[in-house]
């Protein structure tokens, strides 16, 4: 039976999700702060080679992007699977759409003193969506 820290940790877990889901739809940089650990970095191979970008430059690439809340496009986001590695530990996968694009991410959770952060995001362009 889960004990009331894991409890607390699990609601805290989804709240940070729900930062993620919402940084990325509104393409807000203070959330973007608050869920993003200032070393992560991004990894993908959808190009066939390994990409590995800081999180400096992914910021980057968010405060350019339009948001698609400003484009009038539903929020379409969900939780695939939380994977608990012990209780400040956690791989989430989850799945996405930015515009057309549908996105899979496996997102590494730590938490810390400022709580849940992601300190490793490895991304996936599943699908483009026609509009």
């Amino acid at each position: 039976m889960p004990n009331n820290k894991t409890l607390l940790s699990n609601t805290d877990l989804l709240d940070a999700i729900e930062v993620y889901f919402k940084a990325l739809y509104y393409c807000d940089l203070h959330l973007f702060d608050q869920v993003f650990h200032p070393a992560s970095s991004l990894f993908d191979a959808d190009e066939g080679d390994t990409t590995v970008d800081p999180i400096a430059d992914y910021r980057d690439v968010i405060s350019k992007r339009v948001s698609p809340a400003s484009k009038g496009q539903d929020r379409e986001d969900e939780i695939i699977m939380i994977d608990w590695l012990s209780s400040k530990c956690a791989t989430v996968k989850v799945r996405l759409r930015i515009h057309e694009n549908i996105f899979v991410d496996h997102l590494c959770f730590v938490r810390g003193r400022e709580g849940w952060r992601i300190v490793a995001k490895l991304w996936h362009l599943a699908d483009v969506k026609q509009s």
